[in-house]
């Protein structure tokens, strides 16, 4: 059984908050509803997670008509005393090259088909 498939119930490596600024990392002009999709939540718990990001100075956005381009502020570190050391920028950039190779590999396993 494929465990991504299906998910055991409980606790997680990653908050919602990181997953929502991984998303938006990726992607800095990406709609709250496609955030809410991709880390499955609600738009409303999106909107609260952003809103909670950047009252924290994690987050910076500016309207371009009816979009939200979204930036994140070199320099600023994890929260918590024990990650001291890593900023959030080294976080991201691990999410992101984790991500982005799993990606390849999924590509490549479809192309190899």
């Amino acid at each position: 059984m494929d465990d991504a498939l299906h998910p055991r119930p409980g606790w997680t490596f990653l908050t919602n908050h990181a997953r929502v600024l991984a998303t938006i990392a990726r992607d800095p002009g990406v709609r709250v509803r496609d955030i809410a999709a991709r880390c499955l939540l609600t738009e409303r718990a999106v909107q609260k997670i952003i809103s909670d990001l950047e009252t924290d100075g994690y987050l910076m956005h500016t309207r371009n008509g009816r979009t939200n381009h979204y930036e994140i502020p070199e320099g600023t570190v994890l929260r918590h005393p024990a990650d001291a050391g890593p900023t959030v920028a080294d976080l991201l950039a691990t999410l992101l090259a984790v991500h982005d190779s799993g990606t390849a590999a999924q590509q490549n396993v479809q192309h190899e088909r």
